[in-house]
């Protein structure tokens, strides 16, 4: 049981799930409305989303056996302990769930996630071995898992395109974190990240403007006039501040440990940034 729930990375389907439970109930209404989580189409939204999400995850790790054989030899569990043939089994069948749940819901909501099964799918064959490519897929991804539930309930306002944005940006700068931290095993096997064709300097390179966004999309966000003086506050502690050290701990780092750290930072931040919902 231990090895599925680490397979389908059952603290990252949480997330999900807090997200969009978020979106649902903080996002859509003027106030908060936790009432609407309870509703039935939500409910299968969510499931459709975790569905897909653990699909996605499985099928990553069923084409990274060679390369986590470098660079994380203690945490490969398809082809050790679980049969990559149950693993891709695992794959089609929670997949189609997830497109036909969607389907049943709206055209719309299938439509967008038989997309999302189909890029993680070319994500894990093809594209995170491509320069930048696997980067932006994913940051798309994360971000269209908060404006799906704005899309199905006919309701896409600017609060809810701003949180997009938030996901988009600080996934694509975790991607590139973890491309350095994983250089080691890519560049065994051809991979054309980032890191590999630009060295971890040039990765940096890359990452500072990114982050300079980030942060400039937040100050942007806390000077809003819209914004109470609470939300403003808890941003520049949690979202803000943190990324400033996030800037310190990158500028110093050179090993796969300080780049690991970074990444779990990264993670910290994109709770506490969505968790900010709740002040709205």
């Amino acid at each position: 049981m231990k090895s599925i729930l680490t397979l389908i990375r059952a603290r990252n389907l949480l997330m999900i799930a807090l997200s969009q439970a978020l979106v649902q109930a903080c996002l859509l209404a003027p106030g908060v409305e936790w009432e609407k989580l309870q509703e039935p189409g939500f409910l299968l939204l969510v499931l459709s989303t975790i569905c897909i999400a653990a699909a996605g995850y499985i099928i990553n790790d069923y084409y990274d056996v060679k390369i986590d054989a470098i660079n994380k030899p203690n945490r490969i569990l398809v082809g050790r302990r679980i049969r990559r043939r149950r693993a891709m089994f695992a794959h089609l069948i929670l997949s189609g769930i997830g497109v036909l749940i969607g389907m049943a819901l709206s055209f719309k909501v299938g439509f967008i996630n038989l997309g999302v099964v189909l890029l993680l799918w070319g994500y894990s064959a093809r594209m995170k071995k491509m320069l930048l490519v696997g980067n932006v897929v994913i940051s798309l991804l994360a971000a269209t898992m908060l404006l799906i539930v704005a899309v199905y309930d006919d309701k896409l306002n600017n609060r809810t395109l701003s949180y997009a944005l938030f996901a988009l940006i600080i996934s694509l700068i975790r991607e590139i974190i973890k491309d350095i931290e994983d250089m080691k095993g890519d560049a065994s096997f051809d991979c054309r990240t980032l890191p590999i064709v630009a060295g971890m300097r040039g990765a940096k390179l890359v990452l500072y403007p990114l982050i300079a966004l980030f942060m400039a999309f937040v100050i942007v966000v806390i000077l809003h006039p819209a914004t109470r003086l609470l939300f403003d506050g808890y941003m520049i502690a949690l979202v803000l501040l943190p990324t400033v050290w996030l800037v310190v701990k990158l500028v110093r780092a050179d090993r796969i440990r300080d780049f690991a750290y970074l990444s779990n930072l990264n993670k910290l931040i994109m709770l506490t940034g969505i968790l900010s919902m709740l002040l709205l």
